[in-house]
């Protein structure tokens, strides 16, 4: 069984919390480390950042992340040798999160036997077109048993949020809000009221909440809302502060009891 369904199979009655990170930052080299830091720390699924020249779902902090790491020398040829060295020592889902261009320029049929290869449950490609992942992704990526996952918003339609549960597998990625990545200090009513809404549809997949938690109080209305919750910048923020994964998780998880 794929990880990331096995992953929410064996945790029902347990809210998840996967985290974020930019390969190849703070150092190039410091991907592995930072895996299997955030891994021996009971971090349940991570997502491993693709760095891109051009972010546009993400807000400034990832955005620097990627400028970092692309100066570091990173690319995915790079990050799929740094996975593979480690493949043996992870357990836990791993997921790539980029975007299309760089995974286009390698291949779609190589991206994804790559994935396998270097042990990746899954992909989260933001700027896909929901038609180019059922006609050209989808195929492929199925004969890999690599997930697709898909993002939803407020804005999106309950028939496209229902299209994506019928035809995606593993979880729906609920995006917070409309707006770029980036740590809020609460969510308002408009946001809560999102959650409920999705969560009235009774879909068929989990969801995992991300974009905008940074505290207590963000972190339990995702969790009250879906299967767990994401932290993306506040994290990437921790980490290139400290430069050390152990130190980042410490003050991120005292962050969260805010």
């Amino acid at each position: 069984m794929n990880k990331i369904n096995q992953l929410f199979e064996n945790n029902k009655e347990r809210k998840l919390l996967s985290l974020y990170f930019c390969a190849g930052c703070p150092t190039l080299e410091s991907t592995g480390d930072v895996i299997k830091t955030m891994q021996r720390r009971g971090i349940d699924m991570i997502e491993v950042g693709i760095p891109f020249s051009d972010p546009l779902a993400d807000g400034p902090v990832i955005q620097s992340a990627a400028t970092q790491a692309l100066k570091n020398g990173m690319s995915l040829k790079k990050l799929f040798s740094q996975l593979k060295a480690i493949k043996d020592e992870v357990q836990i889902p791993l997921v790539l999160m980029g975007y299309l261009n760089p995974i286009l320029h390698y291949g779609i049929e190589a991206f994804c036997q790559s994935c396998v290869e270097s042990g990746i449950s899954g992909a989260i490609i933001p700027d896909l077109p929901f038609k180019d992942y059922q006609d050209i992704v989808k195929p492929v990526a199925d004969k890999y048993d690599l997930r697709i996952i898909m993002l939803i918003t407020p804005e999106t339609s309950e028939e496209r949020i229902r299209f994506i549960d019928d035809n995606t597998d593993g979880f729906i990625y609920m995006v917070s809000s409309a707006a770029i990545t980036g740590a809020q200090k609460s969510f308002d009513e408009a946001k809560q009221e999102y959650f409920r809404r999705i969560n009235g549809m009774n879909l068929r997949n989990p969801r995992m909440i991300g974009f905008g938690i940074s505290n207590r109080q963000t972190l339990e209305a995702a969790q009250q809302n879906a299967a767990g919750a994401i932290i993306g910048s506040k994290f990437v923020t921790l980490l290139n502060e400290s430069s050390n994964a152990d130190e980042a998780l410490d003050k991120l998880f005292d962050a969260l009891k805010r």
